[in-house]
C-alpha cells in the first residue's frame, strides 16, 4: 500500500491525526515508535540539521528530497513533506510532486509565500504573498502532475502571518480548496488559538483543515479537533529537544571530561542498536550470509569489590591490577580478540570510571555492593542474543583453554580444571579462595590421558557450587563458560523464571537471586533438566582474588 493511501485511510477514522516534525530518519523512527499517526518532514528542522542554515529556501529541492526519502524508508506511517513554495512556479511544483511520489511521500504542503520563502516566525522579515490566482495555478498543476491517485496536496496560506486578516485568510483557503487542494493549512502566529477558531467557524468544510500549533502551544489536541482541525502537526519539537539535550550533555562532558558523566542523560548503545535495526541485521546475517564463523559475544563481569585485595584496589577495580605491564582485563580482551571475538561487553561497578578500554561496550551495576555476580552478568542481558561467552573479570588463562572451549559442540559448556581433584587427593590446600566446585555424572579417569578423553557421562556436570561434599568433587569451574544460541536462550529463560520462583526465598547457595553467583543459576539449569557439559583442562589458568594470588601471578606470568 502506498503511503498516500495510508494517509487517506487514516483520515477516514474519527478524530484528528497527530503528526510530528522530523529532521532525519532517526527522529522519524522515534516518532513512529512513540505512536504518532504520521511524520512531517519539516523544512525548518531539515535546514537546521542538514546544513545549519536558516529556513529561507537555501536548501534545494533535491537536498530536501533526499532527507524525505530517507525518512519515508525508515517508517511505516505516512510522511507529509513540507515543500515550502514548491521550489518555484507551477512547473517546478509538477516536478516536486513526481519526485515525492517516487520517494514514497504521502502528501506535500505548498504555501503561498513568494519564492524564496522565509520562515513564518522570523521576526522583522518582510512578508509577501503571491496572488491567489497564481497559487491556485500551482495547486491545479500539482493535481494534474500526480500519478498516484491518493497522493494529497495540502495548500497552505500565510495570510494571517502576513497580517492580511481573517477574511483574506478564509478567502484564500476557500479558493485553494476550489482549485483542487485535498486539505488546507491556515497558518497563524497568534499566541492563542482564538484567531484560528474564529476562521474555522466560517469554514465551508470543503476539505479537511490542517493546524500547526507552534506558537499557541498550550492548546490541546481535543480543543483543536473540536474546532474543526483534522490534522495536527507538531512541527519542530523533536529538533528543539535534540538541540537542548546535546547542549546540556556537551557542557557536562566538557566540564567533567569523563564520557560516563553523561550516562544518566543519554540512552545506552544497545538502545540505539535496537532503534536502527541491529537485531534484524544480525538475524539476516545469520540467515543469508555465508560467513566463516558464528558471531560470539563475550560478557565479562567486573563489578565486584574484594576487601582482601586492599590496598591494591583503593583506586581501581581488581580487573585493572597490573601484571607485568598488562592489566587482567587487557589480557582477557587480548585473548578474546586473538580468537576473533570482537564483541565484548564489560559490566562495571566498583570504581567504574577507571575502566575505559576502547572498542568495548560497558554496562554498570551500581548495586554491586548488595548484589552478586549473577546480577552483574544480567546487567548486560541485551548482549545475550546468540552464542555467548561468560568470562570472569579476575582470571588469566592460556590461549589454548579458550580455543578448546570454542570447539565445544555443547549448548552449555563450562571450563573445569581437573587439577583440583589431584591436589585434594594429595592433601594440598586449595589454591583459590572459595573455589567453584564441580561434580560429574561419572568420575573422570585417573590417568593424564583419560582426563581429556572422557566418556559422555564423565563430561556431564550434575553439581556445581562452593559447598559440595569434597569426596564427590571432580574439578573446579574456572569462571569461563560458553552458551550456544539455544543455551543462551535457556540461560535467560531460567534467570527470569528463577526471579519469579525464588522471589521470597533463598536460591541454592545464595540468600536470594539478586545475591546469587553465576554457579547458582547453572545449578538451577541442571535441576530444570538442561544438560551442562564440562570442557576439561589441567591447570593453565590463575585467579587473582587475594594478595597472595596477586603475588603468585607476578611470579609465574612470563610477560
Amino acid at each position: 500500500m502506498h503511503n498516500a493511501t495510508k494517509l487517506r485511510e487514516a483520515l477516514k477514522r474519527p478524530g484528528a491525526l497527530k503528526v510530528v516534525g522530523a529532521h532525519d530518519a532517526l527522529s522519524a523512527r522515534l516518532i513512529e515508535q512513540a505512536g504518532f499517526d504520521g511524520v512531517w518532514a519539516s523544512g525548518f528542522a531539515i535546514s537546521a540539521s542538514l546544513k545549519c542554515i536558516p529556513d529561507a529556501s537555501f536548501i534545494t529541492s533535491s537536498e530536501q528530497l533526499e532527507v524525505e526519502r530517507n525518512i519515508a524508508e525508515a517508517v511505516n506511517i505516512p510522511v507529509i513533506a513540507d515543500c515550502d513554495t514548491g521550489y518555484g512556479n507551477a512547473l517546478n511544483v509538477m516536478r516536486t510532486v513526481n519526485d515525492r511520489e517516487r520517494a514514497g511521500i504521502a502528501a506535500i504542503c505548498i504555501e503561498d509565500n513568494v519564492y524564496p520563502k522565509r520562515c513564518s516566525f522570523y521576526a522583522g522579515v518582510r512578508r509577501e504573498l503571491i496572488p491567489v490566482e497564481e497559487h491556485c495555478g500551482k495547486i491545479k498543476a500539482a493535481k494534474a502532475a500526480q500519478t498516484v491517485p491518493d497522493f494529497m496536496i495540502i495548500a497552505r496560506t500565510e495570510a494571517l502571518i502576513a497580517g492580511w486578516g481573517q477574511e483574506e485568510a478564509l478567502k484564500r483557503a476557500e479558493a485553494y480548496a476550489e482549485a483542487g487542494a485535498d486539505a488546507v493549512l491556515i497558518h497563524s502566529k497568534s499566541k492563542t488559538f482564538d484567531e484560528l477558531r474564529n476562521v474555522y467557524r466560517l469554514w465551508s468544510g470543503q476539505v479537511p483543515l490542517v493546524v500547526v500549533p507552534t506558537i499557541f502551544d498550550q492548546t490541546t489536541a481535543e480543543d483543536m479537533q473540536q474546532a474543526g482541525a483534522k490534522i495536527i502537526i507538531y512541527a519542530n519539537q523533536p529538533v528543539r529537544a535534540a538541540i537542548r539535550a546535546m547542549k546540556e550533555t556537551l557542557a557536562l562532558i566538557r566540564k567533567d571530561t569523563r564520557p560516563g558523566a553523561a550516562n544518566d542523560r543519554i540512552v545506552t548503545l544497545p538502545e540505539v542498536y535496537d532503534i536502527v535495526g541491529v537485531p534484524q541485521m544480525e538475524q539476516d546475517e545469520k540467515a543469508f550470509l555465508p560467513v566463516g564463523g558464528e558471531k560470539i559475544t563475550a560478557i565479562i563481569p567486573a563489578a565486584g569489590f574484594e576487601k582482601q585485595l586492599l590496598p591494591l584496589i583503593e583506586d581501581k577495580p581488581k580487573c585493572l591490577l597490573d601484571i607485568k605491564g598488562k592489566t587482567i582485563l587487557e589480557r582477557a580482551v587480548g585473548a578474546l580478540n586473538e580468537a576473533n571475538i570482537k564483541e565484548i561487553a564489560v559490566v562495571r561497578g566498583y570504581k567504574k570510571e577507571a575502566i575505559a578500554l576502547p572498542n568495548i561496550r560497558y554496562y554498570d551495576n551500581d548495586r554491586y555492593e548488595d548484589t552478586g555476580e549473577l546480577f552483574s552478568i544480567f546487567s548486560a542481558e541485551s548482549e545475550m542474543k546468540g552464542r555467548t561467552i561468560v568470562l570472569y573479570g579476575d582470571i588469566m588463562f592460556d590461549s589454548p583453554i579458550l580455543e578448546k572451549l570454542l570447539k565445544s559442540p555443547a549448548d552449555i559448556a563450562l571450563v573445569v580444571d581437573l587439577a583440583w581433584r589431584d591436589q585434594h587427593q594429595r592433601g594440598g590446600p586449595s589454591s583459590h579462595l572459595n573455589p567453584d566446585l564441580v561434580t560429574f555424572a561419572e568420575p573422570p579417569g585417573d590417568s593424564s590421558h583419560s582426563r581429556f578423553v572422557m566418556g559422555d557421562d564423565e563430561h556431564r556436570v550434575v553439581k556445581i557450587g562452593q559447598h559440595l561434599p569434597i569426596d564427590h568433587v571432580h574439578g573446579e569451574f574456572i569462571g569461563m563458560a560458553m552458551f550456544s544460541e539455544k543455551g543462551t536462550q535457556a540461560l535467560k529463560d531460567c534467570y527470569r523464571s528463577s526471579q519469579e520462583r525464588y522471589r521470597s526465598s533463598g536460591f541454592h547457595e545464595a540468600s536470594s537471586v539478586n545475591k546469587a553467583s553465576f554457579t547458582d543459576l547453572i545449578q538451577e539449569m541442571i535441576d530444570q533438566g538442561h544438560r551442562v557439559d564440562a570442557v576439561p583442562i589441567f591447570k593453565g589458568w590463575m585467579e587473582v582474588d587475594s594478595f597472595e594470588e596477586y603475588q603468585k601471578a607476578w611470579a609465574q606470568i612470563r610477560q
